[in-house]
């Protein structure tokens, strides 16, 4: 079936278009939602929602990149709205706390539950740090390094998914390595 055809069969909801688009990409797109939120339910909760977008907005899609990019464009998006709904909430119980309202704040952050199936229980702590640094950066920066980093994403792949050039790629690349650099530095000598 060429690119043309099942791209046609999915917008006119053929399921067997539907079945073959859960077989190529589900796995894809739940390592991704992972990449970006370390907790198992809530990437299996943002990969359907990725799914449920591509079926509503598949008439949307104009062609002139391939449907991987559009799909991982849909899934940062996804979950970048998760993190920074998870955000807001925790602002709003913030300034609620200021004026008076009981509501009990969660300090922690909300990526403590590193959930990553990946890692060895050894490792966790370790890297529920790192993803909460990855976190504190730019959502640019955020975007970038966990494409190429942990989803293991060419720099090109990067640039057609987030459309922007190839050296802007490579240069919110290098400063989330340098902003990594320098969370990761300051968590280590606070600790010590």
């Amino acid at each position: 079936m060429s690119r043309e055809d099942f791209i046609k069969d999915l917008r006119e909801g053929a399921p067997s278009a539907y079945s073959k688009l859960l077989d190529d990409f589900q796995h894809k797109v739940f390592n991704t939602c992972l990449s970006f939120i370390p907790n198992k339910e809530d990437a299996e909760d943002v990969a359907q929602e990725v799914f449920v977008e591509v079926y509503n907005s598949i008439n949307k899609f104009k062609g002139d990149s391939k449907l991987s990019t559009w799909i991982y464009k849909i899934t940062t998006n996804k979950c970048l709205e998760l993190i920074r709904k998870r955000n807001a909430k925790k602002r709003f119980a913030f300034l609620q706390s200021i004026t008076g309202n009981q509501t009990p704040i969660d300090k922690t952050n909300y990526f403590t539950e590193f959930n990553h199936p990946g890692i060895q229980l050894e490792q966790k702590q370790e890297n529920e740090i790192i993803f909460k640094a990855i976190n504190c950066l730019p959502d640019a920066q955020r975007i970038v390094f966990t494409l190429h980093k942990i989803d293991g994403k060419s720099y090109k792949e990067i640039s057609e998914i987030v459309g922007k050039s190839l050296s802007s790629v490579e240069s919110l690349m290098f400063r989330a390595k340098k902003n990594l650099q320098k969370l990761l530095e300051d968590y280590y000598k606070n600790k010590g």
